[in-house]
């Protein structure tokens, strides 16, 4: 018999389950976003193979706020119906799907990332932003040879890079070392060759710039920044060093009511705003002159 237990949270709640292995251990953590238009109220669901015990629905409650609900699920397999709701998304060229949806669609770059594994799977309008605007750079003819993502999660936005530019030597790095074991695993799955040369990704942990394999790496002429706009504020002055002359930076993870500070946090970096993005969470494209 299987269960899920859903509580409310926010969304940077929601954002920290990677976190949480330990707090609500024989548990599959997935978080989701109901309501595009509520955007700070998401859900964090609990998937168990056996009846939630009062502790872990107290360790559960500490992750979210208000009263956990309780489903039972028969005897579903409970890491398939934590993806069943994951469609798979379009987002440029790019096709992400779970393991569930096989189907790949003609002429597409395919990713498979499993939900269960959480940190950005692509269904997040701050991640598919990311993809687009990864596409819309490379149709626009720009070529980049040296790519760092800060905040890899599941790897994803590494791996676009690296199938549109294939050439070129990319770095994907989180403060979170589970996000790097799974960026790692999804390498596996979705044949990316990890190491340090040309073609390949290298995966590290880090917090933000702070990583003598970033500083050996840079200057970077593509930096991937998918986090949050407190962050990417913080970040501008380490970033736009590590910029090389002409680079670009792509950030995300902010809110439309946050892209002016950001925005001027990297322009007071002598960096200038080629594209500010659209919708409720735009995707800003910076460049150095």
């Amino acid at each position: 018999m299987s269960f899920r237990v859903t509580i409310a949270c926010s969304r940077a709640q929601g954002e920290a389950i990677g976190e949480a292995d330990e707090i609500v251990p024989g548990a599959v953590l997935v978080a989701d976003e109901p309501d595009p238009a509520k955007p700070d109220e998401w859900l964090i669901h609990a998937y168990f193979e056996h009846s939630p015990r009062e502790e872990e629905l107290a360790a559960l409650r500490t992750l979210g706020s208000g009263e956990p609900r309780i489903q039972e699920l028969g005897e579903a397999d409970w890491v398939t119906m934590s993806q069943e709701g994951l469609q798979p998304i379009r987002a440029g060229r790019f096709y992400v799907h779970t393991p569930m949806y096989r189907s790949i669609p003609p002429g597409t770059i395919p990713f498979e990332i499993d939900a269960s594994l959480a940190f950005g799977t692509g269904q997040h309008a701050t991640t598919s932003g990311c993809l687009e605007a990864l596409d819309k750079l490379e149709r626009q003819g720009n070529r980049f040879t040296n790519v760092a993502d800060i905040g890899t999660g599941t790897g994803l936005l590494a791996f676009a890079a690296l199938a549109l530019w294939p050439e070129a030597r990319c770095i994907g790095t989180d403060i979170d070392p589970v996000a790097v074991d799974v960026a790692r695993d999804n390498a596996a799955i979705n044949g990316v060759t990890l190491g340090h040369g040309a073609e390949h990704l290298l995966l590290a942990q880090a917090d933000g710039m702070d990583s003598p394999i970033l500083a050996a790496r840079a200057p970077f002429d593509l930096l991937i920044a998918n986090i949050l706009a407190g962050p990417l504020i913080e970040l501008a002055p380490a970033f736009a060093q590590s910029l090389a002359s002409g680079g670009t930076i792509l950030l995300a993870g902010l809110l439309d009511t946050q892209a002016d500070g950001v925005a001027s946090a990297y322009q007071q970096q002598g960096l200038t705003i080629r594209e500010r993005g659209f919708g409720e969470w735009p995707v800003l494209v910076c460049q150095r002159p």
